[in-house]
């Protein structure tokens, strides 16, 4: 079961993929899906449709576990705020297993 560590709270959930309920808030299975499933505070002004970068993370560990870009975040990610080579939205990157990221503030 994949597990996503959220800095800078130190928060770990673990689940499993086949059993997330979907919020429709982004991707099935992405960063931002899994943090509202458990409560992490995660930002999404546009309700995870990557039209805007609020729900933008900082990948530390793991970007071999996530879903690759596709060319709308891509174009988007550019226009975050602290955007770094690390950077995904939040919405559109799905997790495969254990990854950590930082909510930058």
């Amino acid at each position: 079961m994949p597990r996503v560590r959220f800095l800078p709270r130190n928060v770990i959930v673990e689940f499993d993929p086949a059993r997330l309920p979907y919020r429709r808030h982004g991707k099935p299975g992405s960063i931002l899906d899994v943090a509202l499933n458990f409560d992490v505070g995660l930002e999404h002004a546009c309700g995870g449709n990557c039209a805007c970068t609020t729900c933008h993370v900082i990948v530390r560990e793991g970007a071999e576990n996530l879903s690759p870009m596709e060319d709308d975040e891509t174009d988007r990610i550019g226009q975050a705020e602290g955007v770094t080579l690390h950077s995904r939205l939040g919405c559109q990157a799905v997790v495969t297993g254990d990854v950590v990221v930082e909510i930058p503030e």
